[in-house]
């Protein structure tokens, strides 16, 4: 009996490759998975394509309001960016694909499923270690990591199988879905290289954004966004719109140099507006509400929660600890913030906040201040009270004060 393999399956040549190469290096029956991420791409011609080339059956899925749900928003709450920059788009992807992969594995009774990953690249292990996690029974096939064919050598085996060929119209190799686009290949393996207009599709160019300012206003409850401009949107459409307004400003472009999961350093180019604006916008909320020990201490689980989705680690017990942690600190994260967009250049010049533990009367330097001022001369004994004691136990020759200080001293002397 031919075993099933059940494969995710984009419509490009790797996946489109693999379908064939599956029959006939595995002797399986193939079935292909699509989900639906925001990717703008014709989900039918996809499945038609899949069947064309052999495939035992088709699985088309819409996961955007899951993949908002459960993935993107759990990152707004995290102010989710690897390495500082990075607000993991295709990261967050993966472990849902993985979890469809497996659930349509066991709906279709697969001994195993495949993906057409690198082994070069991080999305290897996002999938297989997730795959692994929720069904340690399945194979985890990787056809492009075995065969380790060059780009000809996929088109040469394609021409001799009858696979169809679509015409590239890019250069680039793209990943995208409603969290962000990105862009690889090409003149963008050049560090030193600006990276060409050409490669984006989601940002005006800072040069043809408008001259005007624009300007969002973002609501949030409970750490999440739930309104625009005074319009309350379920979170697919708000980030379609917040996608399209901080775009249209030249908002979104990230270009860094990024360190993969595998050792390799690698130049990557994002597109990824909704998700700089958004985590711009719920960052400066929080500081309006968490005191400064939330923040601190939140700022260390996220930098921890982002590399463990960049690696791959969704799955880990960890993760779901740090994620109970940050959702207790969204309680209060409740307002509005308001975003001024201009070339490129996202800025907060607003927010407010039931919760807001700002206090005017405490700030001001204005007549109805609130603050005792001499309270301060008692708390500035304390805070430096150690350095003074240390200072004073200092070895002979370093208390004399400052580099400064001791160089007049020795000029006085020379005098």
């Amino acid at each position: 009996m031919r075993e099933t393999v059940v494969l995710a399956y984009s419509g490009g040549l790797d996946t489109s490759v693999c379908v064939k190469w599956l029959q006939e290096k595995y002797n399986a029956e193939v079935v292909t998975v699509t989900l639906d991420l925001g990717q703008q791409e014709d989900l039918a011609e996809v499945g038609r394509r899949a069947r064309a080339i052999g495939a035992k059956n088709h699985h088309s899925i819409d996961a955007r309001a899951e993949f908002v749900r459960d993935y993107v928003l759990p990152a707004v709450r995290a102010n989710a960016l690897y390495e500082g920059k990075y607000p993991l788009s295709t990261a967050l992807g993966r472990p849902l694909i993985a979890k469809k992969l497996v659930e349509v594995a066991e709906e279709e009774s697969a001994s195993a499923v495949a993906h057409g990953c690198t082994g070069k690249g991080n999305d290897q292990v996002r999938i297989d270690v997730t795959v692994r996690a929720m069904n340690p029974s399945l194979k985890v096939i990787a056809p492009v990591r075995e065969w380790n064919m060059t780009r000809d050598e996929e088109i040469l085996y394609a021409q001799r199988k009858g696979i169809p060929i679509r015409p590239s119209k890019s250069i680039y190799s793209v990943d995208q879905n409603l969290w962000g686009r990105s862009v690889e290949s090409g003149p963008l393996e050049r560090p030193d290289q600006e990276p060409p207009q050409e490669a984006f599709e989601w940002t005006a160019p800072v040069e043809e954004a408008p001259d005007a300012p624009g300007y969002l206003e973002i609501e949030f409850e409970g750490g999440v966004p739930v309104g625009v401009d005074g319009r309350r949107m379920a979170p697919l459409k708000l980030i379609e719109r917040v996608n399209r307004v901080a775009g249209s400003h030249a908002v979104g472009v990230i270009d860094h140099i990024e360190d993969r999961l595998v050792g390799i350093k690698s130049r990557e180019v994002y597109e990824c507006p909704a998700a700089v604006a958004i985590i711009e916008a719920h960052r400066d909320l929080e500081k309006l509400v968490l005191t400064r020990h939330e923040l601190a201490f939140k700022a260390q689980a996220e930098r921890e929660w982002a590399w463990l989705v960049y690696s791959g680690l969704w799955l880990e017990p960890l993760k779901a600890a740090l994620d109970a942690f940050i959702l207790e600190t969204q309680a209060r994260v409740s307002g509005t913030v308001r975003l001024k967009l201009y070339k490129g250049g996202v800025r907060v010049v607003g927010r407010s906040s039931p919760a807001s533990i700002y206090d005017v009367g405490l700030s001001t330097y204005g007549r109805g201040s609130t603050f005792d001022q001499r309270s301060s001369v008692g708390f500035i004994d304390l805070w430096g009270l150690q350095s003074r004691v240390a200072a004073g136990r200092a070895p002979k020759g370093k208390e004399e004060g400052s580099e400064y200080g001791r160089k007049r001293a020795k000029a006085k002397e020379a005098e």
